[in-house]
């Protein structure tokens, strides 16, 4: 069947005691908090370009009757018991911490306190009668499911991790609170008196964004999850459990991002090392930093930022490597027409072994290695991109720049005589090949930089219609086609196409 148009989800997960504390401490209630904090993140996301077909809130009607009928489902499943729970629970993550995850240390009063190993953050023990969730049931369906799916998690050593975890102790999940503590959240069908753990209802968004529990059907489960790193054990364990049991397939693919660190140091309130992104994009433009964040971000280790590193990579690979490209071959004193050149078969042959080729042919056995690595760009970045390795698309195009900037170099058009009818044909070929060359690296480069992409594809006269990845016919008359752009004026000179960055 057909499938639907792609959906891509952003939101904010709003329910929970963090959310009611930090509601108290501003003097306001919780639903005007989220209210506020929800349109700060929407407002970060349209700033940053980043597009959405659907921002869910948990806070909405459609999400909590979703997260009733999935509790629902789990209670007929007879997946959830009554148990009275202890141990420490750490507000900050909103879960609860094993013991060997639980150390000591002193707070600002120079009192002990318990807090988590891992984060730091401070714990406190609680006791309470709660719903709870048969999680040691699904060890073996999990290992299973990720047997039969080596590629569900990745990249990989997330999911060597979530391995290792199935082969810890899985104990059951409290899955609820007890109201009197906490009243910002979905309450337990059927008893008022608990709260829906935050996790569980938080979780239930990817299934209440595509019509959980009428029209999901269509969706899932063939979605794939982003999730950072220190989320994992919800998506990977969790999440994954929850849905068996409410007779639903895991989501096809979970992918997981590291983070970023500020001088090898974790990013952090209390250091002040905080980076924030509206300031970056106001410094470096926001095609600057996403060029930066995409190039350098490694899904499966935290990778560092520094200010002087973003400055040398994007005024290197954007401003003087792309734009100094596109400068040189549209510049008036080498393309006076401005249009779109000729291609010339015979300076550049298919076969540069034929007969004809030997006289008139100007190609070096370079020049044919670039046409043949641009050819293969397409595939290989598109392949990157699906399989989440957006870094390694932008090395395989940088590689290409660098290689086409070498092409224009070594044929130095500027010294040909365009009155000498066989250097203008040579000249224009050259032009036609680096203009080709550009058009591909700007179809290639929207979804990472689109402002520049824009600009450039603007500049070459490329219409919106002729913007897609599936038109893209590199070099056609290289390859014995007509080309649509050959001829074609220029679209109108913009100037630089990336301004260098300043210290």
């Amino acid at each position: 069947g057909l499938s639907p148009r792609p959906l891509s989800v952003s939101g904010t997960d709003e329910h929970g005691l963090k959310i009611q504390q930090a509601a108290a401490a501003a003097g306001t209630s919780p639903a005007e908090l989220c209210e506020r904090i929800s349109g700060l993140f929407r407002r970060a996301l349209t700033q940053a370009g980043v597009s959405y077909t659907d921002f869910t809130r948990t806070s909405e009607p459609r999400h909590q009757r979703a997260v009733r009928h999935f509790w629902g489902a789990l209670r007929d499943g007879g997946m959830l018991y009554k148990g009275s729970y202890e141990g420490w629970y750490c507000t900050a993550e909103e879960s609860f911490l094993p013991e060997s995850q639980v150390g000591e240390r002193t707070d600002g009063q120079g009192r002990p306190c318990r807090v988590s190993v891992e984060t730091g953050h401070e714990v406190h023990w609680t006791k309470e009668e709660n719903y709870m969730f048969r999680l040691s049931a699904f060890r073996d369906p999990l290992q299973t499911w990720l047997r039969d799916n080596p590629r569900a998690i990745f990249p990989d050593p997330f999911y060597q991790c979530v391995l290792r975890w199935l082969d810890e102790d899985l104990p059951d999940l409290s899955v609820s609170r007890e109201r009197s503590r906490l009243q910002w959240g979905i309450p337990v069908p059927s008893d008022p008196t608990q709260t829906i753990y935050v996790w569980v209802d938080a979780l239930v968004n990817y299934l209440s964004v595509v019509g959980y529990p009428e029209s999901h059907g269509a969706w899932w489960p063939a979605v794939h999850h982003v999730v950072g790193k220190d989320i994992l054990k919800f998506h990977a364990l969790y999440w994954p459990a929850l849905l068996l049991a409410a007779g639903l397939e895991p989501p096809e693919r979970i992918l997981v991002h590291s983070h970023w660190t500020v001088r090898g140091q974790k990013m952090s309130k209390s250091l002040g090392n905080v980076v924030d992104p509206t300031v970056c994009m106001g410094q470096y433009s926001v095609d600057g930093f996403r060029y930066f964040l995409l190039r350098q971000g490694v899904p499966e280790r935290d990778c560092d930022y520094y200010d002087e590193k973003v400055v040398k990579l994007v005024n290197s690979e954007l401003a003087d490597a792309l734009g100094g490209l596109l400068n040189r071959s549209t510049a008036p004193s080498i393309n006076p027409s401005n249009t779109y050149p000729r291609f010339s078969e015979p300076c550049f042959p298919k076969d540069p072994g034929s007969r004809e080729a030997k006289g008139t042919a100007r190609a070096s056995a370079e020049d044919y290695e670039l046409v043949a690595a641009v050819a293969s760009l397409p595939a290989q970045v598109d392949s990157y991109f699906e399989g989440f390795q957006i870094y390694k698309a932008l090395e395989c195009i940088v590689q290409c720049v660098r290689q086409t900037n070498g092409f224009f170099q070594r044929h130095r058009p500027w010294k040909l005589d365009r009155r000498d009818a066989a250097e203008q044909l040579w000249l224009d070929t050259i032009l036609h090949v680096t203009l080709e060359c550009l058009r591909v690296y700007g179809t290639l480069l929207q979804p990472v930089v689109p402002h520049t992409a824009d600009k450039l594809l603007s500049r070459l006269a490329v219409q919106p219609a002729e913007r897609d990845l599936s038109k893209l016919m590199f070099l056609a008359r290289y390859n014995g086609k007509p080309c649509p752009f050959e001829g074609r004026q220029l679209g109108p000179d913009t100037g630089i196409l990336f301004q260098r960055l300043g210290k």
